[in-house]
């Protein structure tokens, strides 16, 4: 086995390699500028990996059950991929790349993106997470050139970047689908405005209103969940890429360009902040959380209003459930799941929060933790 360890600036390698009986004979190995990147050779074998300059040994499989996190932001390949072609274009200004290297990386990414598109992508060990596993591939595809895209950069700023454009991406198919339950519930209301309802106050009759009057009052809670999606998305419009590790970047990437590229407003003021900062996650999640709580209110009375004792309303069979004992039986499990789930998501906040709040400046490995809980909230909205 040869291990090439290759780190820094001053003594980067790129090495051209060519496969025959499945087996890689190392050609030739020659110095380069602006070249970062942590590469095992192996006979047979190339396993990338994004650090390891200074380990003697590899990593236990125990550590890597609980540091790996493909299994979950892997999900974020489109993401990591638009912030790599980012990345590549930024480089021909800062010298890193010439146009034409350029050019290749970024045919590459693409071919990467088609192989995830179309469900031929094969994730291999050593792929710890999506920037590993796009980076490895786009090697595979490209050559030597691979490794220089992520000359100037960490996973640091990396991932922020790519948690923001997917957070962004989420807000706008979440409002999406929010707009259809609320234009739902104003036809419910114009087809129904003059029907009477019982109004109730401490669950006791109260004074005459109407089904209209009682349905836009779980409209009106929505709208405002309308609007921290809203404010969510403006919070999370600031690009990270270039903060580097914690203290930016040696070489002379233009933030501006990488903002605009990637559909940013504007960029991250402090680079230790921006590899840190998840306030936009606590701010999506706490949207979710209230979508969840408000639209768990409007199942919970539905619920009691489809009951025999009010018989106000119906659930379609297609709706419901029934009794593996009681053949009369007729349950409103949707809605009751929908007030359930509203827990989980309450809990999802406070999970990432009480994480949050002991963290110190810059980043911790504690932040992988930020994305499960986000994600499951996404997956349970989009069905409820």
């Amino acid at each position: 086995m040869i291990l090439i360890l290759l780190f820094g600036r001053i003594h980067p390698l790129i090495w051209l390699i060519s496969r025959k009986s499945a087996n890689i004979s190392i050609i030739k190995i020659c110095r380069q500028n602006n070249f970062m990147a942590t590469e095992k050779i192996v006979t047979g074998v190339i396993s990338m990996q994004l650090w390891g300059g200074r380990f003697a040994k590899g990593t236990a499989e125990l550590v890597r059950q609980i540091n790996d996190s493909i299994g979950f932001d892997v999900r974020m390949w489109r993401e990591d991929i638009d912030g790599s072609i980012a990345w590549a274009w930024g480089h021909i200004a800062s010298g890193v790349l010439s146009s034409a290297e350029a050019e290749i990386l970024v045919d590459g990414l693409h071919q990467v993106a088609d192989e995830w598109e179309n469900g031929t992508f094969e994730l291999k060990a050593g792929d710890e997470d999506i920037h590993t596993a796009n980076e490895r591939r786009l090697t595979e595809l490209v050559g030597a050139v691979g490794g220089k895209l992520h000359t100037g950069r960490s996973r640091n700023d990396q991932v922020a970047t790519d948690f923001r454009l997917w957070c962004l991406r989420a807000v706008d198919m979440l409002e999406e689908e929010l707009q259809v339950v609320m234009g739902t519930l104003v036809v419910s209301a114009e087809t129904n405005h003059d029907t009477p309802l019982p109004g109730y106050t401490h669950m006791q009759h109260a004074q005459p209103i109407t089904w209209g009057h009682w349905i836009l009052s779980h409209f009106w809670p929505l709208q405002r969940d309308v609007q921290r999606l809203k404010n969510a998305r403006a919070v999370a419009d600031e690009c990270p890429l270039g903060a580097g590790a914690l203290a930016g970047t040696a070489f002379p990437v233009d933030r501006q360009f990488l903002a605009k590229k990637l559909g940013f407003s504007r960029i991250t003021q402090n680079s230790l902040d921006a590899v840190s900062n998840r306030d936009f996650v606590v701010d999506l999640l706490y949207a979710c959380t209230m979508i969840g709580i408000h639209l768990s209110r409007l199942a919970e009375q539905l619920i009691i209003f489809s009951s025999q004792e009010f018989g106000f309303v119906r659930v379609d069979d297609a709706y419901s459930t029934g009794s593996s004992l009681m053949p009369q039986k007729k349950n409103p499990d949707t809605l009751e799941l929908t007030r359930g789930k509203a827990g989980r998501l309450v809990g999802l906040l406070v999970g990432l929060l009480v994480t949050l709040k002991g963290l110190p400046s810059s980043y911790d490995k504690d932040l992988q933790e930020d994305k499960e809980g986000i994600f499951n909230a996404f997956d349970t909205l989009m069905v409820v």
